[in-house]
Order: C-alpha cells, then sequence, then structure tokens
C-alpha cells in the first residue's frame, strides 16, 4: 500500500508540475517569424510614407 501511495503522490506533482508549465507557455501562433517581423516593419514605414490605403479608399478607387 505504501509503494501505491507514493505513485498517487509523484502523480499528483507532475500533474502540477504540467499544469504550471501550461500555464506558462508561450502561445507559437503569436511568435512573428523573420519574415512577417519584416513586414510589419515594411507597413510601418509604408504608412510613415503615406502609402498605404484604407479599406475604405481601396473600395472606392475600385469602384466598390
Amino acid at each position: 500500500m505504501k509503494a501505491e501511495q507514493l505513485i498517487l503522490e509523484k502523480l499528483e506533482k507532475i500533474e502540477k508540475n504540467i499544469e504550471d508549465i501550461r500555464e506558462h507557455m508561450v502561445d507559437a501562433d503569436i511568435i512573428l517569424t523573420e519574415d512577417e517581423r519584416k513586414l510589419v516593419e515594411d507597413s510601418y514605414e509604408n504608412e510613415k510614407k503615406g502609402k498605404l490605403l484604407s479599406s475604405k479608399q481601396l473600395k472606392k478607387e475600385l469602384g466598390l
């Protein structure tokens, strides 16, 4: 019976550790790749230079 109790205690500790790991894991979908980071940088630069159109402006230019 003692061995079973030790196993159960260890399993509970493992479960707790897994819960802690899950709580602190980084969501891979929020990490930008180098290409994505470059696209974001380019977009900010284009915005500063006035090269971007709003969807409203684009629709107007396309006659939609």
